[in-house]
This record gives C-alpha cells, structure tokens and sequence, in this order.
C-alpha cells in the first residue's frame, strides 16, 4: 500500500515536470518571433544619409537648392576587402575611411564610383548647393550642424529643418561585422511637412547678371527689379563665395560675404531724378536756363561739375543729360530742404528694408531737413554727394518710380511659404509698401528725360541692342584715396528696359574703384541687353 503511493507521488512530480517543460518549450514557440527581432535589433545600425532639409526655389518653382547628389557606399567594418571600395573614395575622404574602419561599426562614405569594380551598397543624397552656387548671398550657407547662418537658411532655419524627405540607411550585421545577406543595407524615408521657401528672383535672370558680373565687375552689384510689382528678380554681390567652403572666404579677407545689394553705398548724380521731379511737382521753371560756368560757390565752398568742365547755358532736360552738378546745386536751393527730403523719404532713401524674416536692408543715410538747413549739406545732397548713402535695392526702387507710373514700391524678395510635395504656395509673403511719390505726369516727363540721358546724353554706353533704355549715371566720392592719391570713387548706372513700357528696373554699382560711370553704364548696357534676349526683344528701338 505505501509503496504503490510513492510510486504514485513519482510518477505525479514526473508528469508535472514534463508538463512545465513542455509548457516553457510552447510559450518559447509562441514568442519566437519576439526573440528573433529582439537578437536582430541588436545588430542593426540606423545611419542618416539625408536630414531633410527643405527646398528653397526661385519664382518659377526651379530649386535652388538640392538639385545635385551625392554618392555614399555603406560599409561593413568586418568586410574582408577593400580595394574596390578604397579606389571610389575620394583623397579628401580618405583619412575619414581610415578612422571609422576602426570603430567597427558600419558608417556611409562619399564615393566617385567609377570603371567596372564599384562598390556593392550605393545611395544617393542631396547636395545642398550647386556646384556653380547661384543667388549665394540671398540663399546663405549652413554650420556645421546644418543650421543657417545667414540669408534664408537664416532666416527661415525653423522651417526649413526638417521639412522635406529625410532618408536613413538601416543595416543588419552578422556578429563578425559583415552585413547579413538576407537583410542588405535599405534605405528609410520619414516625409517632412514639405514646407519651403520662393523667393522672388528668376533664377535664368539672375543667372544672366551673375554671368555678366563675372565677365565685367570685380566688386559691386547688379540688382534687377520687375517694374511693375517691384519682386526682385536678381540680385548678384561680387565677389561671391562657395557656401560649401565659407573658411576659405573668411581667410582671404576679400568681403566676399558681404551682401553689397543691401549694403549702402555713397549714391552720386543717380540721386537727380529724384531732384528733378521734386522741381517739377513744387512748379519751378524747368524750362528756365542756368547758366553752368563749372562752378558754384555755396557758403564758402566751392563746386564743380565733372572736371570743373562748365556746361553752358542749360535747362533741366540738358542738366540731367549732361549731369551738371551745378544746375542741381541751384534746383535744391531753390526747393529747400524740407522738400528735398521729403522727396528723397517718398522714394525709400533712409529706410530699412525688412527683406527675409526679421532681416533688414541697410537704410543708409539721409540727412533730414534740420540738417539741410546747412547750405553746404543741402548743396551736397542736391547732386547726390556728402553725407547722403544709399543701397543698390533703394537705388533701383527710386529709379523705378518713373518707370511706374510715380509709385513707389518696396522691394519684395521672398514670394511666399511653398509645399514641395503638392507644388504650390501655401502663404503668400508679398506685401510691399506701396505709394504714390509723384504724379504720373511728372513721372512720365522724367521718364522721357532718363531715355534722352542714353540717347544724347552721358549714358550712352548703357545702350541695349534692342529695345532702348533710360537711366542716370552716378560717380560719387567716397572720401577715400589709393597710395598714389587717386580717389576711390562709387560708380552707378540706375534705369529701366525697354525704353518704352518697362518691365525691368535695373541698378548697377562699382564699388570702390577708380571706375567711371561709363563702366557702370556698359555692364547695364550687357544685362539689358540679355534681358531682351530672354524676353525675345527684337524691334531695335
């Protein structure tokens, strides 16, 4: 009886001990799935390619920005060769391969793949530049950690982070570091809000200027306004710099990242229109002929005209073809300083612009009407010397009140907020100040002299092949002289094309040179001119 118990108990512990194993053995089943995910994780290695930046466009909805790729090889650190990785690599990535071998983790390597042996694991990222880098100045150029330092990667880094497609390479390796057959290097994409930003220039027209800057300027400015609305279609500073390589700019000290276009300048005769229709609106005689001997003695001081050249006997229309300093000395006593000044106000001179974000312009300097009180300063001003400055934007935006009907249109450079995926504007960014600075008549009179001043007068050289033009020269002293006593010199061409029916209000600026404005006028002559080639300008004007 005591026996067949025990044995009963026995057989009892043995049956529950199978039942447990046999239950452990199917609860491991169960999650099989889990453990072999779990054993995979560890071995996996996520490496991002691309942080999804989003774009930045010119007004046709062409990027500006990651148009090109570059080509990364993923590599395994237990791999047993690299010869036919290690020839796809570029010199200057080289000592980074050498590095991150011995981390013993995968990583993603630049890679030039060429001939037939190339690496086995290859994909693409955006580079954030082109390499012949276009609108660098308005674009700006990222840190290290890939936030904007200036311009709209600046001003606009929050929204741009991380706003379009980013792409991660996922790898699974074996526990010798060679990646698992089954399971080769892919890639993960993770969609952005697709937010990105247009600006207003058209890359073809900026292209253009930046070609013809390069061609003819070795520093200043080419800005180009579309008359009508006031979007700036170009805007080049020169010299430029690589955004890939911005040390490079910083050690050669060559002002390469200043923005000249919104940096403000000493202006020079490019002031006179201004003048010209302040005489016309206050009802002065403009008609009535002053007598130019080449100079003028104002409160002690004397000026000159151009080479102490005297003009003769003169009226506005002449004055502003011949840019006779001294007829304009005359106009501006005669209107005063309080509408001298409100005049140049009406017309942007001594205002910010806010062109990006929280950005501004430069708003150079305008001495107001207290100030002009002073004969001298109100002489100076009057041919658009002494204290006055201005920016090669404010410049363009004075002279296209005559191209506009005699208003005044702020420029605009951002068009709005766009969404990459769906292609469209998502919220509008355009909303200038806008008003009227003169009547339309006396616009249209100094509309009809700037053309004579490129037909008969000074700004010949600013002359299209086809479609005609209008403008002011400008040569202003900037105080400052070379070692051999020559005077640095500011040179302007303002005006607009065509002649008739302007569509572009374009301004060029020499900066610091011992340049003339006939240069000035030629490089406005050649972008008019390709301008009319864009436009398909043929009748010769």
């Amino acid at each position: 009886m005591f026996v067949t118990t025990g044995r009963l108990v026995t057989f009892f512990c043995g049956f529950i001990l199978a039942f447990t194993i046999l239950a452990a053995n199917l609860a491991l089943l169960c999650t099989n799935e889990q453990y072999a995910q779990a054993a995979s994780d560890q071995t996996q290695t996520t490496l991002t390619l691309y942080n999804g930046r989003g774009n930045i466009y010119d007004c046709n909805f062409v990027p500006l920005t990651n148009v090109f790729v570059q080509t990364y090889a993923a590599v395994e650190p237990g791999g047993t060769s690299y010869h036919a990785l290690f020839e796809s690599i570029p010199e200057t990535q080289k000592s980074l391969f050498y590095s991150r071998i011995q981390m013993g983790t995968p990583f993603l390597i630049e890679v030039e793949p060429q001939g037939q042996t190339q690496p086995e694991y290859l994909f693409s990222s955006p580079v954030r530049y082109y390499p012949n880098p276009t609108a660098v100045h308005l674009i700006g150029y990222l840190d290290s950690e890939g936030h904007g330092v200036s311009g709209a990667e600046y001003a606009y880094d929050d929204l741009l982070t991380q706003a379009s497609t980013s792409t991660r390479v996922l790898c699974t390796t074996t526990a010798v570091g060679e990646f698992l057959e089954s399971a080769p290097p892919k890639m993960l994409y993770t969609q952005g809000s697709g937010a990105g930003i247009m600006l207003t220039i058209d890359e073809t027209i900026q292209r253009i200027c930046e070609g013809v800057a390069q061609q003819m300027m070795k520093k200043g400015s080419i800005v180009v306004l579309e008359t009508a609305t006031g979007r700036v279609r170009a805007s080049v500073s020169v010299p430029t710099y690589d955004p890939d390589d911005v040390a490079t700019s910083i050690s050669r000290n060559d002002s390469s990242l200043i923005n000249r276009s919104i940096s403000a300048f000493n202006v020079g005769s490019v002031f006179k229109p201004i003048l010209a229709a302040a005489a016309i609106e206050a009802g002065l005689d403009t008609s009535a002929v002053y007598e130019c001997t080449g100079s003028t003695e104002i409160g002690g001081h004397v000026y000159r005209c151009a080479y102490g050249k005297g003009h003769g006997k003169v009226n506005l229309k002449q004055a502003l073809e011949q840019s006779c300093n001294c007829y304009f000395i005359h106009l501006g006593l005669q209107l005063g300083a309080e509408k001298v000044e409100q005049a140049a106000r009406l017309c942007g001179y001594g205002t910010e612009t806010c062109y990006m974000g929280t950005l501004t312009t430069a708003k150079g300097n305008l001495p107001d009407a207290q100030q002009l009180e002073n004969l001298g300063q109100l002489a100076s001003i009057s041919f658009g010397q002494g204290a006055l400055t201005a920016t090669p934007i404010q410049v363009a935006a004075s002279i296209n009140v005559f191209a506009n009907q005699g208003r005044y249109i702020e420029p605009t450079f951002v068009e709005g907020i766009v969404n990459e995926y769906s292609q469209t504007v998502t919220q509008s960014l355009y909303s200038p100040i806008q008003r009227q600075a003169f009547r339309p008549d006396t616009a249209e009179t100094i509309r009809e002299m700037l053309v004579s001043v490129v037909e008969n007068g000074l700004g010949s050289p600013a002359q299209p092949l086809h479609g005609g033009a209008g403008g002011k020269t400008g040569t202003a002293q900037t105080g400052r002289f070379q070692e051999d006593g020559e005077e640095i010199m500011d040179a302007w061409f303002a005006g607009f094309y065509p002649a008739e029916n302007p569509q572009y209000t374009i301004a060029v600026l020499l900066d610091s040179g011992t340049y003339s404005s006939d240069d000035a006028a030629e490089i406005f002559g050649k972008v008019a001119t390709d301008l009319g080639m864009y436009l398909g300008v043929q009748d010769e004007y």
